[in-house]
């Protein structure tokens, strides 16, 4: 809230260089204001008396919208993309699943290993597990295993997070 929009009768004043000037009325404080050609800000509401600040609004205004979208250009957006592998896999397939696998990881994006298992081959879910648990050990110089290899209905997931340089 600011200036005449503050409804309190008494606020403690904070002036324009940070610094106490104590309880005053809410006339008082917007008068100092007003003289001082800025605006009356209450950056404390819960607080008692409320804490109000002598500042310029817009130039706050404008500070705090750039400071948010220098946050925002230095987000990491993580995305998690998928490798379809099956139990029977060939080497060959398993290496092309694997490349895509390393370079996903290598984008910074997360990579979720899935198996199908059609007809019976579903009582066989530990060739299935082998399967991913190869990937997992073949990717591990460049990932970390998120979530270990687990059944859901007819599939197996396995998810590989790129370990962080930090």
């Amino acid at each position: 809230m600011i200036n005449e929009a503050i409804r309190a009768r008494e606020v403690r004043l904070i002036g324009p260089n940070g610094d106490q000037i104590g309880v005053k009325s809410k006339q008082e404080a917007l008068e100092m204001a007003q003289k001082a050609n800025l605006d009356l800000v209450m950056v404390a509401a819960n607080a008692k008396p409320p804490v109000c600040r002598i500042m310029d609004f817009g130039k706050f205004k404008y500070e705090q919208q750039k400071k948010d979208k220098e946050a925002r250009k230095n987000q990491k957006v993580i995305n998690i993309k998928e490798v379809r592998l099956s139990p029977t896999i060939e080497d060959h397939d398993f290496n092309t699943k694997l490349r895509n696998a390393r370079k996903f990881l290598e984008k910074g994006d997360k990579v979720k290993a899935a198996i199908r298992f059609r007809g019976r081959a579903i009582t066989h879910s530990e060739i299935g597990r082998k399967v991913l648990e190869r990937l997992a050990t073949e990717c591990e110089d460049i990932a970390i295993v998120e979530a270990k290899p687990k059944m859901e209905g007819r599939s197996m997931f396995l998810v590989l997070a790129p370990k962080s340089d930090k």
